[in-house]
């Protein structure tokens, strides 16, 4: 009885609990996570509520389908961060072979007034990243909205930490390019 009314603390032991059948386990992993992942595929998706809808519930759908699939030997914020990116690079492989478009209502956005509140510049950096690559977006989001580390990044991504350093390093210059109107009250 007082197993039972335990909380699980670590996303880890939820996985194990899942994979026993547990659907509170189930449950708190999905709260924990829910929020993050979406705007991860909101992101990568091209702002898409409906896109990002869709693949939360998939990569919540292949924890329920085949829990066994994580490794319990790695964090399991990497492992999901790993799945949500792998949907992501298949949903652009799946555009090009059908050489579908978003269709995306950009804005001509006036020219930002010299003064800018800090969280009007963070979301017109967000808003820009939509103009870069799936692979510098990505990197960008795991690392400064996630705070993952370089080297988990490379290892999620399966890349050179190298090649994760030249993402960030490229992706910095082109938002400080996009953005040099604003040099001396933001740097970065």
């Amino acid at each position: 009885m007082f197993g039972a009314k335990r909380k699980i603390k670590s996303d880890e032991q939820l996985m194990q609990a899942i994979c026993n059948g547990n659907q509170q386990a189930f449950n708190q992993l999905y709260d924990r996570y829910k929020e993050r992942l979406y705007y991860y595929f909101y992101r990568m998706l091209g702002n898409s509520e409906a896109l990002a809808n869709d693949f939360l519930q998939d990569v919540f759908l292949k924890i329920i389908e085949n829990p066994s699939r994580f490794n319990p030997d790695f964090p399991f914020k990497t492992w999901i961060f790993s799945v949500a990116y792998n949907l992501c690079k298949n949903e652009y492989r799946r555009r090009e072979v059908r050489q579908e478009k978003l269709e995306k209502e950009q804005l001509v956005k006036p020219v930002i007034p010299h003064l800018v509140s800090q969280d009007e510049l963070i979301s017109r950096i967000f808003e820009s990243l939509d103009a870069l690559s799936q692979e510098h977006r990505s990197v960008f989001l795991m690392h400064y909205r996630e705070g993952f580390p370089i080297k988990e990044i490379a290892d999620m991504l399966g890349i050179a930490p190298g090649t994760v350093k030249s993402r960030l390093f490229n992706t910095r210059r082109y938002l400080a390019e996009k953005f040099q109107h604003l040099k001396g009250e933001f740097e970065f």
